[in-house]
C-alpha cells in the first residue's frame, strides 16, 4: 500500500483478494454456476440470515418503501423479506445484461414471493423496466448491495467490475437517487478490511455495513455526483449493458 495516499497498488489488491477469498471460501455457499469463483459472483455465506436481520432492524430499511437490491446471492433472503413486508424492489439482472426489473408485491401472488426473490424467478414474475420507465417512478429510498470486501470506512473492494457504481450512476442521472440516499453493504465479517482505501470519484461508499455479528455505521460516506463518466466506461460493460446504451441515447 502507498502509505502517503492510502491507495492500494495492483499487486497489493491481488494479495488482499487472495487473503479475503481464502477466508471467505471457509464460510461461503458455492454458486450453482461459478462454484467458488468469487471473481464472478458475490457469495452467500454462513450467518447471512443474521446479517440481513440486522439490516431489517435498521432505520434505513424500516423507513423505506421503495428499495434497490442488487442481484447478489447473499441478498436473496432480503428480497423475499422486502416483498413480505410490502416493499417495492428495483433490481438488475446478473451483470445488468438484461437490465432492470421491478418487483411490486401488490402485483405478485404471495405464494410466488420466494420464487420471485431468486434471479431465475425474478425474470419470469417481475416486470422488466427501461430507464424511461424508472425516470417516472418514485425516488429510490435505499440502495443495498453485497460486495467482495469492504473496509471500516465503507469503501467497497469488489470483484472489480463496478456494477453497483454503474447502477448508482444511472439512477443518479435519472434523478431517482441523491447524495442523501443511504446505501448498505451486506458481508461476512471476514470480508471487512482494515486497509485504508481511497474511493475514486465514481465509487459509492456504504453508509452502513451489516455482518452476522456487527452493524458498522460510516461517518460522512462519499457519494458520487458524476453519474456515468463515459470516457472512463469499460467498453465491454457498455457493449453488454443495454441500460447504459439507453442512458447515453437519452442524452444523459
Amino acid at each position: 500500500m502507498n502509505t502517503i495516499t492510502g491507495v492500494i497498488d495492483m499487486d497489493h489488491k491481488a494479495s488482499v483478494r487472495e487473503r479475503v477469498w481464502s477466508e471467505l471460501r471457509k464460510v461461503a455457499v458455492p454458486d450453482s454456476r461459478f462454484h467458488f469463483d468469487f471473481g464472478e459472483f458475490i457469495a452467500d455465506f454462513e450467518g447471512g440470515d443474521a446479517a440481513v436481520a440486522r439490516l431489517v432492524d435498521h432505520r434505513y430499511y424500516q423507513q423505506a418503501s421503495f428499495v434497490f437490491i442488487t442481484p447478489d446471492n447473499c441478498l436473496d433472503r432480503l428480497r423475499l423479506k422486502a416483498l413480505q413486508d410490502g416493499k417495492t424492489i428495483l433490481m438488475t439482472t446478473y451483470s445488468i445484461k438484461r437490465g432492470f426489473f421491478l418487483l411490486d408485491p401488490s402485483k405478485i401472488d404471495p405464494e410466488l414471493y420466494l420464487y420471485a426473490s431468486t434471479l431465475d424467478g425474478m425474470e419470469r414474475v417481475a416486470q422488466h423496466v427501461a430507464l424511461s420507465d424508472i425516470a417516472k417512478m418514485p425516488t429510490v429510498e435505499y440502495m443495498v448491495t453485497g460486495t467482495g470486501a469492504i473496509n471500516h470506512a465503507g469503501v467497497r473492494f469488489g470483484k472489480g467490475h463496478g456494477f453497483f457504481d454503474a447502477e448508482w450512476g444511472m439512477l443518479y442521472q435519472l434523478g431517482r437517487i441523491s447524495t442523501a440516499t443511504p446505501s448498505a453493504a451486506v458481508v461476512h465479517d471476514c470480508q471487512v478490511l482494515d486497509e485504508t482505501l481511497t474511493p475514486e470519484v465514481f465509487d459509492t461508499v456504504a453508509d452502513v455495513i451489516f455482518t452476522p455479528t456487527r452493524t458498522i455505521e460510516v461517518d460522512a460516506p462519499h457519494k458520487p455526483t458524476c453519474g456515468i463518466i463515459w470516457d472512463r466506461m469499460d467498453a465491454h460493460m457498455y457493449d453488454t449493458i443495454p441500460p447504459l446504451q439507453e442512458l447515453k441515447a437519452m442524452g444523459l
